[in-house]
């Protein structure tokens, strides 16, 4: 029987069997959270500017965007369009395998399989970009 002189500490923010392990959150998710939401932050500015861009560039040969994109601005801008892009895309992947894909093996699989189509996707548009602006 507890003493009743003794003050009773409530702890909710816990589950018994994580206050018997000694067990709490993980804390992994967190710095997934907050890459996804700057790689969204990221896309905003950058998405408006290469929608600026293709309105501009409309009828534009071949050589006329070459040389728009030899420019650094435009070039760099393309460059971190492609990263946030793919990084976004990725991320997301993610959170959907792992919220829906419920068999370890081919959630890895998947997981794996994603991430290596996101990173050769990315080069590809990486080269492609660097290609037509050098």
């Amino acid at each position: 029987m507890p003493d009743p002189a003794e003050p009773v500490q409530i702890n909710i923010l816990r589950s018994q069997l994580g206050q018997v392990r000694g067990l709490g959150a993980a804390h992994a998710g967190a710095g997934h959270w907050w890459s996804q939401r700057l790689s969204a932050l990221a896309l905003v500015p950058l998405t408006l500017w290469f929608i600026c861009a293709a309105i501009r560039l409309e009828g534009a040969s071949r050589a006329d965007i070459a040389g728009w994109l030899h420019a650094p601005v435009p070039l760099v801008l393309m460059l971190c369009l492609i990263a946030a892009t793919f990084r976004h895309l990725e991320l997301g992947l993610r959170v959907v395998i792992e919220d829906y894909v419920h068999q370890n093996p081919a959630r890895l699989t998947l997981l794996l399989g994603q991430r290596v189509i996101c990173i050769l996707l990315a080069l590809f548009c990486f080269a492609a970009t660097l290609e037509l602006g050098l």
